[in-house]
């Protein structure tokens, strides 16, 4: 059965982006940014919600962009050809290799994890991937641990009473500033 992966960066005390909705204490060194094109090489289709698909929007071009290196390039070329299926209630259309949800999150990834594929269910976005844990989607937890306290804004873990015990499966320091945290769900 696929899994379904939740990976985002997140400051040390816990947030993904900081109460101005800002998240420019996450730029990726050239090795932090190998570990995403990594990562992303196992995803077999993609779950968005609407800010985070709007965020990325930039990579359905950005190979017509000169000024890229080559391994922004090879990001992008990744990220254009994966299926990406977004959530939201106010956009009426998506673009590229997108869809729009026709159902609720667990009909998804219920309809998804039947399909013949490959690669993991990767979720992004703190909103969609609180409403996943809740119902207790998520198989891995990934997080780049950069070394910042930013005090508020969209926490990486939702703020749930429901106790959730973790498996650790790696671990590794890309350089002195980002931790990386891979977990996986015990059950």
């Amino acid at each position: 059965m696929r899994s379904v992966t939740y990976s985002m960066n997140v400051s040390l005390d816990g947030y993904i982006v900081g109460p101005d909705g800002d998240f420019d204490w996450t730029p990726p060194d050239a090795e932090v940014f190998r570990s995403w094109i990594d990562e992303i090489r196992e995803v077999g289709v993609h779950l968005l919600g609407r800010r985070l698909y709007e965020t990325m929007l930039y990579w359905e071009t950005a190979d017509q962009d000169p000024s890229l290196d080559d391994s922004k390039l090879e990001w992008a070329a990744i990220w254009k050809s994966l299926p990406k299926v977004v959530f939201s209630t106010t956009l009426s259309a998506v673009q590229g290799n997108a869809r729009l949800a026709s159902g609720g999150l667990a009909e998804e990834i219920e309809r998804l994890r039947a399909e013949p594929g490959e690669g993991d269910i990767a979720i992004g976005g703190a909103t969609l991937a609180a409403e996943a844990a809740a119902l207790g989607l998520i198989d891995e937890y990934r997080a780049r641990v950069y070394p910042v306290l930013v005090g508020g804004g969209i926490p990486f873990f939702p703020q749930r009473e429901r106790r959730v015990d973790l498996e650790l499966v790696e671990t590794r320091t890309f350089s002195p500033r980002v931790v990386y945290l891979r977990y996986r769900v015990a059950r």
